[in-house]
């Protein structure tokens, strides 16, 4: 997406990917192809809290400071952020599926640990695609654009509802731990 994140050819990390993040992954035959970071807003690591606090701190040099209205910090508000998925994830029903697996895991893990809600700057569309998989996403801010991809941004917000009860609960670790994968050649 061309935004100026630390990467090498494997990997792509930010001053968010640290021990208070949870993430969300999707896997078909073992490989990632989907996945979304949860953080509490409560959360600090060093000179960071979370995306959508820091920016209006002047942060982020790619958000406005006027995207969140107010400071939140509570244990019922997570944030969640770097939504992705892959190119090889290429019908719409496939992307949809992906879409709701990843935030039901989302919303697990932010409700195991205590939140009613989650949000996030996302772009305009996603509020409507959410909504059609049962989520009940709203925007809760003015919309902004991004100069950089010219997409139209806003915070939105949702509860921490189990939407999909078809859906078995996510299969996650209780606390964060790291996972090792086999080095690749």
């Amino acid at each position: 997406m061309g935004w100026d994140i630390s990467h090498d050819d494997t990997m792509e990390m930010d001053q968010y990917d640290n021990p208070t993040a949870y993430y969300s992954l999707v896997l078909r035959d073992g490989v990632a192809i989907a996945s979304a970071r949860a953080m509490a807003t409560t959360a600090k690591w060093g000179s960071h809290s979370y995306m959508l606090r820091d920016a209006p701190k002047g942060q982020l040099i790619d958000i406005p400071p006027s995207v969140m209205a107010t400071d939140v910090e509570t244990s019922e508000m997570w944030e969640c952020t770097r939504l992705v998925m892959s190119d090889d994830v290429d019908t719409h029903a496939d992307r949809s599926q992906c879409l709701g697996l990843i935030m039901q895991g989302s919303v697990d893990v932010a409700a195991e640990n205590g939140a009613s809600h989650l949000m996030s700057l996302s772009p305009l569309a996603l509020t409507r695609a959410l909504r059609q998989l049962g989520f009940d996403a709203e925007r809760s801010g003015d919309p902004y654009l991004n100069e950089g991809d010219g997409r139209r941004y806003a915070v939105l917000s949702m509860p921490a509802n189990r939407t999909m009860p078809h859906v078995p609960p996510a299969t996650h670790r209780s606390k964060p731990q790291p996972l090792h994968t086999p080095n690749v050649a």
